[in-house]
Protein backbone atom coordinates (compact mmCIF):
# COMPACT_ATOMS: atom_id res chain seq x y z
CA UNK A 1 0.00 0.00 0.00
CA UNK A 2 1.65 3.62 -0.71
CA UNK A 3 0.25 6.51 0.80
CA UNK A 4 -1.37 9.08 -2.44
CA UNK A 5 -1.37 13.25 -1.43
CA UNK A 6 -4.14 14.10 -4.00
CA UNK A 7 -4.02 17.95 -4.36
CA UNK A 8 -7.32 18.86 -5.88
CA UNK A 9 -11.13 17.34 -5.05
CA UNK A 10 -13.57 17.63 -7.77
CA UNK A 11 -15.08 15.17 -9.40
CA UNK A 12 -12.16 13.93 -11.50
CA UNK A 13 -10.10 13.14 -8.18
CA UNK A 14 -13.15 11.65 -6.86
CA UNK A 15 -13.85 8.83 -9.37
CA UNK A 16 -9.55 8.73 -9.47
CA UNK A 17 -9.87 7.54 -5.57
CA UNK A 18 -12.33 5.25 -6.20
CA UNK A 19 -9.95 3.68 -8.90
CA UNK A 20 -6.66 4.03 -6.09
CA UNK A 21 -9.40 2.98 -3.25
CA UNK A 22 -9.85 -0.55 -5.41
CA UNK A 23 -5.98 -1.63 -5.99
CA UNK A 24 -5.38 -1.12 -1.34
CA UNK A 25 -3.98 2.37 -1.49
CA UNK A 26 -4.44 4.90 1.16
CA UNK A 27 -5.20 8.59 -0.04
CA UNK A 28 -5.35 11.86 1.39
CA UNK A 29 -7.55 14.57 0.00
CA UNK A 30 -6.79 17.77 -0.45
CA UNK A 31 -8.67 20.74 -1.66
CA UNK A 32 -10.08 25.04 -0.06
CA UNK A 33 -12.76 24.13 1.33
CA UNK A 34 -14.63 21.05 2.86
CA UNK A 35 -16.79 18.40 1.91
CA UNK A 36 -15.36 18.27 -1.64
CA UNK A 37 -16.24 14.99 -3.71
CA UNK A 38 -12.83 12.87 -3.13
CA UNK A 39 -12.81 13.97 0.12
CA UNK A 40 -15.93 12.07 0.37
CA UNK A 41 -14.41 8.48 -0.58
CA UNK A 42 -10.75 9.05 0.60
CA UNK A 43 -9.48 7.55 3.88
CA UNK A 44 -8.35 11.51 5.17
CA UNK A 45 -8.98 14.98 4.27
CA UNK A 46 -6.65 18.33 4.71
CA UNK A 47 -8.11 21.91 3.83
CA UNK A 48 -5.54 24.33 2.81
CA UNK A 49 -5.28 26.82 -0.28
CA UNK A 50 -3.06 25.07 -2.09
CA UNK A 51 -1.42 28.36 -4.15
CA UNK A 52 0.20 29.07 -0.48
CA UNK A 53 3.36 27.55 -1.16
CA UNK A 54 4.01 27.09 2.85
CA UNK A 55 0.93 25.09 3.63
CA UNK A 56 1.66 23.30 0.69
CA UNK A 57 4.41 22.50 2.46
CA UNK A 58 3.36 21.97 5.68
CA UNK A 59 1.21 19.43 4.68
CA UNK A 60 3.26 17.27 2.72
CA UNK A 61 6.05 17.14 5.92
CA UNK A 62 2.80 16.16 7.90
CA UNK A 63 1.25 13.05 6.11
CA UNK A 64 5.05 12.35 3.68
CA UNK A 65 3.07 10.56 0.92
CA UNK A 66 4.76 8.20 -1.13
CA UNK A 67 3.33 9.70 -3.98
CA UNK A 68 1.65 13.31 -5.00
CA UNK A 69 -1.35 13.44 -7.40
CA UNK A 70 -2.20 16.84 -8.91
CA UNK A 71 -5.77 16.92 -9.98
CA UNK A 72 -6.32 20.99 -10.15
CA UNK A 73 -4.23 23.70 -11.58
CA UNK A 74 -4.29 26.09 -9.04
CA UNK A 75 -1.33 24.38 -7.26
CA UNK A 76 2.31 26.15 -6.47
CA UNK A 77 3.56 23.73 -8.62
CA UNK A 78 7.15 24.92 -8.28
CA UNK A 79 7.35 23.13 -5.07
CA UNK A 80 6.77 20.06 -7.05
CA UNK A 81 10.76 20.00 -7.86
CA UNK A 82 11.81 19.54 -3.63
CA UNK A 83 9.46 16.92 -3.01
CA UNK A 84 10.46 15.16 -6.10
CA UNK A 85 14.04 15.68 -4.41
CA UNK A 86 13.24 13.88 -1.33
CA UNK A 87 11.84 10.97 -3.05
CA UNK A 88 8.36 11.66 -3.55
CA UNK A 89 6.77 10.62 -6.67
CA UNK A 90 5.14 13.09 -8.50
CA UNK A 91 2.16 12.41 -10.67
CA UNK A 92 3.29 12.16 -13.35
CA UNK A 93 6.19 14.06 -12.84
CA UNK A 94 7.45 17.60 -11.23
CA UNK A 95 8.04 19.02 -14.88
CA UNK A 96 4.76 17.53 -16.42
CA UNK A 97 2.73 18.76 -13.53
CA UNK A 98 4.66 22.10 -13.75
CA UNK A 99 4.66 23.14 -17.10
CA UNK A 100 1.23 21.75 -17.76
CA UNK A 101 -0.63 23.91 -14.93
CA UNK A 102 0.91 26.69 -16.99
CA UNK A 103 -0.65 27.29 -20.80
CA UNK A 104 2.77 29.34 -21.45
CA UNK A 105 5.51 26.42 -20.25
CA UNK A 106 3.50 24.12 -22.46
CA UNK A 107 2.59 26.01 -25.75
CA UNK A 108 6.57 26.91 -25.77
CA UNK A 109 7.89 23.51 -25.49
CA UNK A 110 4.93 22.47 -27.72
CA UNK A 111 5.83 24.99 -30.83
CA UNK A 112 9.11 26.12 -30.02
CA UNK A 113 11.33 22.84 -28.25
CA UNK A 114 9.50 20.25 -30.23
CA UNK A 115 8.34 21.83 -33.77
CA UNK A 116 4.70 20.68 -33.26
CA UNK A 117 2.35 22.38 -35.09
CA UNK A 118 -0.15 24.58 -32.96
CA UNK A 119 -2.10 28.05 -33.65
CA UNK A 120 0.11 31.23 -34.04
CA UNK A 121 -0.34 32.61 -30.68
CA UNK A 122 1.17 35.63 -28.49
CA UNK A 123 0.77 36.80 -24.96
CA UNK A 124 -0.25 39.53 -22.63
CA UNK A 125 -0.07 40.85 -19.34
CA UNK A 126 -2.25 44.10 -19.83
CA UNK A 127 -5.16 44.79 -21.52
CA UNK A 128 -3.07 47.69 -24.09
CA UNK A 129 -1.00 44.21 -24.55
CA UNK A 130 -3.73 42.35 -25.44
CA UNK A 131 -4.74 44.92 -27.95
CA UNK A 132 -1.07 45.01 -29.58
CA UNK A 133 -1.05 40.81 -29.40
CA UNK A 134 -4.84 40.92 -31.49
CA UNK A 135 -3.20 43.15 -33.91
CA UNK A 136 -0.35 40.48 -34.50
CA UNK A 137 -2.20 37.43 -34.49
CA UNK A 138 -5.40 38.67 -36.79
CA UNK A 139 -9.25 38.51 -36.17
CA UNK A 140 -10.89 36.80 -35.17
CA UNK A 141 -8.48 35.07 -32.42
CA UNK A 142 -9.31 33.13 -29.37
CA UNK A 143 -8.08 34.66 -25.58
CA UNK A 144 -7.58 32.30 -22.76
CA UNK A 145 -6.37 32.77 -19.29
CA UNK A 146 -2.57 31.26 -19.08
CA UNK A 147 -4.05 29.29 -16.34
CA UNK A 148 -7.49 27.86 -15.73
CA UNK A 149 -9.47 24.94 -15.88
CA UNK A 150 -12.18 23.68 -18.17
CA UNK A 151 -12.21 26.59 -20.62
CA UNK A 152 -12.75 29.08 -17.76
CA UNK A 153 -12.17 32.71 -19.15
CA UNK A 154 -12.16 31.78 -22.53
CA UNK A 155 -13.66 33.94 -25.18
CA UNK A 156 -13.68 34.94 -28.84
CA UNK A 157 -12.48 38.33 -29.89
CA UNK A 158 -14.44 39.35 -33.20
CA UNK A 159 -13.72 42.98 -33.08
CA UNK A 160 -11.48 45.36 -31.14
CA UNK A 161 -14.73 46.13 -29.39
CA UNK A 162 -14.30 42.74 -27.59
CA UNK A 163 -11.12 43.02 -26.11
CA UNK A 164 -12.19 44.88 -22.97
CA UNK A 165 -14.56 42.10 -22.11
CA UNK A 166 -12.39 39.17 -23.19
CA UNK A 167 -9.48 41.00 -21.04
CA UNK A 168 -11.90 40.75 -17.90
CA UNK A 169 -13.64 37.81 -18.62
CA UNK A 170 -10.15 36.39 -18.90
CA UNK A 171 -8.95 37.51 -15.49
CA UNK A 172 -12.02 36.81 -13.88
CA UNK A 173 -11.79 32.92 -15.26
CA UNK A 174 -8.32 32.69 -14.12
CA UNK A 175 -6.93 30.64 -11.54
CA UNK A 176 -4.17 31.30 -9.68
CA UNK A 177 -1.91 34.34 -9.07
CA UNK A 178 -1.23 34.64 -12.96
CA UNK A 179 -3.08 37.70 -14.60
CA UNK A 180 -1.65 36.51 -18.04
CA UNK A 181 -3.09 35.79 -21.12
CA UNK A 182 -2.30 33.41 -24.35
CA UNK A 183 -4.32 34.98 -27.76
CA UNK A 184 -4.35 32.49 -30.53
CA UNK A 185 -5.70 32.75 -34.28
CA UNK A 186 -8.68 31.46 -35.05
CA UNK A 187 -8.00 27.83 -37.01
CA UNK A 188 -10.97 27.29 -39.47
CA UNK A 189 -11.52 23.71 -37.96
CA UNK A 190 -13.60 21.07 -38.45
CA UNK A 191 -14.00 19.08 -34.69
CA UNK A 192 -11.93 19.06 -31.29
CA UNK A 193 -10.80 15.75 -29.59
CA UNK A 194 -9.36 14.80 -26.64
CA UNK A 195 -6.70 11.65 -26.57
CA UNK A 196 -6.30 9.97 -23.48
CA UNK A 197 -2.44 9.06 -24.04
CA UNK A 198 -1.17 6.40 -21.02
CA UNK A 199 2.75 6.66 -20.49
CA UNK A 200 3.91 3.79 -18.40
CA UNK A 201 7.17 3.14 -15.57
CA UNK A 202 7.59 0.08 -17.65
CA UNK A 203 6.35 -0.49 -20.96
CA UNK A 204 4.97 1.78 -24.38
CA UNK A 205 2.77 4.56 -24.18
CA UNK A 206 -0.81 3.74 -25.20
CA UNK A 207 -3.93 5.56 -26.58
CA UNK A 208 -7.66 5.55 -25.87
CA UNK A 209 -9.89 6.03 -28.85
CA UNK A 210 -10.41 9.78 -29.99
CA UNK A 211 -13.33 11.30 -27.81
CA UNK A 212 -15.10 13.82 -29.64
CA UNK A 213 -17.02 17.04 -27.26
CA UNK A 214 -18.57 20.24 -27.25
CA UNK A 215 -17.84 23.29 -25.47
CA UNK A 216 -19.85 26.14 -24.23
CA UNK A 217 -18.61 29.03 -22.52
CA UNK A 218 -15.43 27.24 -22.47
CA UNK A 219 -16.53 24.35 -20.47
CA UNK A 220 -17.77 21.07 -22.12
CA UNK A 221 -21.17 20.19 -22.13
CA UNK A 222 -20.90 16.81 -24.08
CA UNK A 223 -18.40 14.07 -25.32
CA UNK A 224 -18.15 10.72 -27.29
CA UNK A 225 -15.84 7.88 -27.97
CA UNK A 226 -14.90 6.77 -30.37
CA UNK A 227 -15.25 10.17 -32.31
CA UNK A 228 -15.24 8.90 -36.00
CA UNK A 229 -11.82 10.40 -37.95
CA UNK A 230 -9.68 9.26 -40.84
CA UNK A 231 -7.20 6.74 -39.80
CA UNK A 232 -3.88 9.33 -40.95
CA UNK A 233 -5.07 12.47 -38.78
CA UNK A 234 -5.74 10.34 -35.87
CA UNK A 235 -1.95 8.76 -36.44
CA UNK A 236 -0.60 12.34 -36.44
CA UNK A 237 -2.11 12.85 -33.06
CA UNK A 238 -0.24 9.92 -31.95
CA UNK A 239 2.95 10.96 -32.72
CA UNK A 240 2.57 14.52 -31.38
CA UNK A 241 0.72 13.28 -28.41
CA UNK A 242 3.78 10.57 -27.55
CA UNK A 243 6.27 13.84 -28.30
CA UNK A 244 4.98 16.30 -26.21
CA UNK A 245 4.15 13.51 -23.10
CA UNK A 246 7.39 11.89 -23.93
CA UNK A 247 9.46 15.28 -23.85
CA UNK A 248 7.41 15.86 -19.86
CA UNK A 249 8.40 12.46 -18.66
CA UNK A 250 7.04 10.46 -15.66
CA UNK A 251 3.88 8.03 -16.07
CA UNK A 252 -0.07 8.40 -16.05
CA UNK A 253 -2.62 9.49 -18.15
CA UNK A 254 -2.31 12.35 -19.80
CA UNK A 255 -5.27 14.69 -21.71
CA UNK A 256 -4.05 15.52 -25.02
CA UNK A 257 -6.17 18.10 -26.75
CA UNK A 258 -6.18 18.35 -30.72
CA UNK A 259 -7.92 20.73 -33.32
CA UNK A 260 -9.00 18.64 -36.87
CA UNK A 261 -9.16 19.82 -39.93
CA UNK A 262 -9.88 18.28 -43.32
CA UNK A 263 -6.02 17.67 -43.66
CA UNK A 264 -4.23 19.07 -40.52
CA UNK A 265 -4.10 18.20 -36.86
CA UNK A 266 -3.06 20.79 -34.21
CA UNK A 267 -1.82 20.67 -31.07
CA UNK A 268 -3.77 22.55 -28.58
CA UNK A 269 -3.58 22.17 -24.87
CA UNK A 270 -2.46 19.24 -22.24
CA UNK A 271 -4.06 18.08 -18.85
CA UNK A 272 -1.59 15.36 -17.07
CA UNK A 273 -4.83 13.86 -15.49
CA UNK A 274 -7.72 12.45 -15.79
CA UNK A 275 -9.58 14.76 -18.38
CA UNK A 276 -13.28 15.98 -17.82
CA UNK A 277 -14.50 14.85 -21.28
CA UNK A 278 -12.95 11.55 -20.49
CA UNK A 279 -15.71 10.81 -18.07
CA UNK A 280 -17.26 9.14 -21.28
CA UNK A 281 -15.47 6.52 -20.54
CA UNK A 282 -17.25 5.40 -17.04
CA UNK A 283 -20.03 4.66 -19.54
CA UNK A 284 -18.34 1.27 -19.93
CA UNK A 285 -16.61 2.35 -23.57
CA UNK A 286 -13.24 0.55 -22.62
CA UNK A 287 -11.97 -2.26 -20.51
CA UNK A 288 -10.43 0.54 -18.32
CA UNK A 289 -11.68 4.03 -17.62
CA UNK A 290 -9.28 6.82 -17.47
CA UNK A 291 -9.23 6.85 -13.79
CA UNK A 292 -8.46 2.92 -13.76
CA UNK A 293 -5.45 3.47 -16.13
CA UNK A 294 -4.35 6.45 -14.25
CA UNK A 295 -4.15 4.66 -10.98
CA UNK A 296 -2.59 1.60 -12.63
CA UNK A 297 0.11 3.81 -14.59
CA UNK A 298 1.32 5.54 -11.78
CA UNK A 299 1.54 3.02 -9.28
CA UNK A 300 3.70 0.89 -11.87
CA UNK A 301 1.35 -2.10 -12.41
CA UNK A 302 0.88 -2.94 -16.20
CA UNK A 303 -1.52 -1.99 -18.81
CA UNK A 304 -1.61 -5.25 -21.32
CA UNK A 305 -3.46 -3.05 -23.65
CA UNK A 306 -7.24 -0.69 -24.15
CA UNK A 307 -9.80 -2.18 -26.00
CA UNK A 308 -12.88 -0.33 -27.68
CA UNK A 309 -15.76 -2.35 -25.85
CA UNK A 310 -18.58 0.13 -26.76
CA UNK A 311 -19.64 3.77 -28.13
CA UNK A 312 -20.23 5.85 -25.41
CA UNK A 313 -21.66 9.95 -24.80
CA UNK A 314 -21.49 11.74 -21.64
CA UNK A 315 -23.79 15.20 -21.01
CA UNK A 316 -23.08 17.35 -17.90
CA UNK A 317 -25.66 17.97 -15.58
CA UNK A 318 -25.43 21.64 -14.78
CA UNK A 319 -27.12 24.04 -11.76
CA UNK A 320 -28.41 27.14 -12.88
CA UNK A 321 -28.14 29.20 -9.57
CA UNK A 322 -26.38 29.39 -6.27
CA UNK A 323 -27.72 27.53 -3.09
CA UNK A 324 -26.54 24.94 -0.54
CA UNK A 325 -27.59 21.42 -0.79
CA UNK A 326 -27.95 20.87 -4.25
CA UNK A 327 -31.21 18.14 -4.54
CA UNK A 328 -32.09 16.74 -7.93
CA UNK A 329 -35.20 16.32 -9.66
CA UNK A 330 -35.50 13.89 -12.26
CA UNK A 331 -32.84 11.06 -11.86
CA UNK A 332 -36.15 7.98 -11.35
CA UNK A 333 -37.19 8.60 -14.71
CA UNK A 334 -34.14 9.12 -16.44
CA UNK A 335 -32.75 5.80 -14.77
CA UNK A 336 -35.61 3.92 -16.47
CA UNK A 337 -34.00 4.71 -19.81
CA UNK A 338 -31.89 1.63 -21.04
CA UNK A 339 -27.93 1.39 -21.24
CA UNK A 340 -28.15 4.57 -18.78
CA UNK A 341 -26.04 5.90 -15.60
CA UNK A 342 -26.30 8.96 -13.74
CA UNK A 343 -23.29 10.05 -11.79
CA UNK A 344 -23.74 12.74 -8.98
CA UNK A 345 -20.68 14.37 -8.04
CA UNK A 346 -21.77 15.47 -4.50
CA UNK A 347 -20.71 18.99 -4.39
CA UNK A 348 -22.21 20.52 -1.55
CA UNK A 349 -23.27 23.51 -3.34
CA UNK A 350 -23.72 25.05 -6.70
CA UNK A 351 -23.58 28.24 -8.40
CA UNK A 352 -25.03 28.97 -12.47
CA UNK A 353 -23.40 26.37 -15.19
CA UNK A 354 -21.01 24.57 -12.34
CA UNK A 355 -20.97 20.84 -13.32
CA UNK A 356 -23.17 19.11 -10.39
CA UNK A 357 -23.56 15.60 -12.25
CA UNK A 358 -23.18 13.43 -15.60
CA UNK A 359 -25.85 11.01 -17.56
CA UNK A 360 -23.47 8.15 -19.25
CA UNK A 361 -25.12 6.42 -22.04
CA UNK A 362 -23.41 3.33 -24.32
CA UNK A 363 -24.30 1.57 -27.15
CA UNK A 364 -23.25 -1.07 -29.46
CA UNK A 365 -19.75 0.17 -31.03
CA UNK A 366 -20.77 0.13 -34.38
CA UNK A 367 -24.13 2.57 -33.24
CA UNK A 368 -24.12 6.24 -35.12
CA UNK A 369 -22.26 8.34 -32.51
CA UNK A 370 -24.11 11.26 -32.69
CA UNK A 371 -27.53 8.48 -31.99
CA UNK A 372 -25.94 8.31 -28.94
CA UNK A 373 -24.91 11.68 -27.73
CA UNK A 374 -28.67 12.82 -28.68
CA UNK A 375 -29.87 10.06 -26.51
CA UNK A 376 -27.63 11.34 -23.23
CA UNK A 377 -28.43 15.22 -24.23
CA UNK A 378 -31.82 14.41 -24.03
CA UNK A 379 -31.57 12.59 -20.79
CA UNK A 380 -29.47 15.03 -19.22
CA UNK A 381 -31.92 18.04 -19.80
CA UNK A 382 -34.82 16.30 -18.26
CA UNK A 383 -33.13 16.87 -14.77
CA UNK A 384 -33.20 19.22 -12.79
CA UNK A 385 -30.74 20.97 -10.02
CA UNK A 386 -32.84 22.15 -7.38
Amino acid sequence: MKKILLLGSGELGKEFVIAAKRLGQYVIAVDRYEGAPAMQVADEFEVIDMLDGDALDKIVAKHQPNLIVPEIEAIRTERFYDYEAQGIQVVPSAKAANFTMNRKAIRDLAAQDLKVLTAKYRYATSEAELKAAVAEVGLPCVCKPLMSSSGKGQSVIKSESDITASWNFAVAGSRGDIVEVIVEEFIDFKYEITLLTVTQQQGETLFCAPIGHVQERGDYQQSWQPCPMKPELLEKAKVMAAKVTEALGGAGIFGVEFFIGDNDVWFSELSPRPHDTGMVTLAQTQNLNQFDLHARAILGLPIAHIEQLRSGASSVLLARDEGDVPEFLGINEALKNERTSVYVFGKPTKRPYRRMGVVLVYDEIDTDIQRVVAKAKSIAETIKVL
